[in-house]
């Protein structure tokens, strides 16, 4: 089974080539591409060298998957050339493909069913930010219902890829020199501050992030008419996304009850409060794939409520891009040997 992965030297497309080495997928070869700049460089993949090509669609279309993270210019330029007249099917970590109507967009344990009779084309994997969302949500929509949705994400500069690294970096040492901090990527200083929005702002007041969340959940869950008041903000963190999430769910419910449906839950993983030193955070969730939710609380503190609201902190360079990716090839690769 031959795997394209294109961006393979990107923040996302280095730890997709991780996630593919550890992944369960049998004989695999790895070819990667990326940018003729790139071209070259030397990847590791089951303790063998693999060098980078630069992107050539008559290479890329002699494989049998294409997992896809080089942006949504790229990709609408090429997507349907290499998945045509029965090419390789692509997963596309961009967000070109998302919204259109007969694209799956998919989470494996929220919505992977709509995979079962996929039979080619494009995937398309969601926003970082919503990923965890849905996977928190999944469980508690399917065990009371879910009728609301508000949640304020806190997004680590790594969601603007190696720039958005770079960015933080260099401002953390200036600032620490008393030197001028300059803003390139983003409209303000990131180091030691917090931008109160992700993308340029719509006449409603919601900004490109923000819709993403509200379109896409809606989209997943298949939910079309759910209510959801997002706040996208940018954090000086590296690595992971977190979420201060409320929702309002279809019945009153206990706590007992709602951490009973988590820890049955195959994901998100569940911290109880008596284990607050284990709580998430950036640091400790960096570099895992899973997604990890906690400080479960009700209504005012109210014994039974149909208000929740929970802290949930998951890798978005993992399980928020490269390991839903892999995680998609994986689900596709087993529903074909099932049939």
């Amino acid at each position: 089974m031959r795997i394209a992965v294109i961006g393979a030297t990107g923040a996302v497309g280095r730890e997709i080539v991780s996630d593919l080495s550890e992944s369960k997928l049998e004989n695999c070869e790895l070819v990667p591409f990326a940018s003729p700049r790139s071209a070259g460089e030397v990847l590791s993949f089951h303790d063998k060298s693999v060098i980078v090509k630069a992107f050539h669609l008559a290479e890329v279309r002699k494989c049998d998957y294409v997992l896809m993270s080089a942006g949504g210019t790229f990709s609408r330029e090429n997507a349907k050339s290499i998945c045509a007249e029965g090419g390789p099917i692509v997963i596309d970590n961009s967000s070109a493909w998302r919204m259109e109507k007969d694209i799956p967009l998919v989470i494996p344990e929220v919505n992977g069913d709509v995979l079962e009779n996929f039979t080619g084309g494009i995937i398309a994997n969601p926003n970082c930010a919503l990923i965890q969302l849905a996977v928190c949500l999944k469980p508690l929509r399917d065990a009371f219902g879910l009728e609301f949705v508000q949640v304020a994400t806190f997004q680590s500069v790594s969601g603007s890829g190696q720039k958005g690294i770079k960015e933080l970096s260099t401002q953390m040492e200036a600032h620490m020199k008393f030197e001028d901090v300059q803003a390139q990527i983003y409209d303000h200083p990131i180091a030691f501050n917090i931008i109160p929005y992700i993308g340029p702002i719509a006449e409603s007041g919601y900004c490109e992030e923000e819709l993403k969340i509200i379109e896409e959940l809606r989209k997943v869950l298949k939910q079309p008419e759910l209510p959801i008041m997002p706040t996208t903000v940018r954090v000086p963190v590296y690595n992971c996304h977190s979420e201060a999430v409320s929702v309002q769910l279809g019945e009153a419910v206990s706590l007992d009850e709602l951490r009973k449906v988590l820890r049955e839950a195959k994901a998100p993983i569940y911290i109880p409060d008596d284990q607050k030193l284990d709580f998430p955070t950036p640091r400790s969730v960096a570099g895992r794939k899973e997604v990890f939710i906690c400080r479960l609380r009700l209504l005012n503190g109210q014994k039974r409520a149909k208000w929740l609201q929970f802290w949930t902190v998951a890798d978005n360079l993992k399980k928020g891009a490269a390991t839903n990716a892999v995680q998609i090839l994986e689900y596709l690769v087993e529903c074909r040997r099932s049939h």
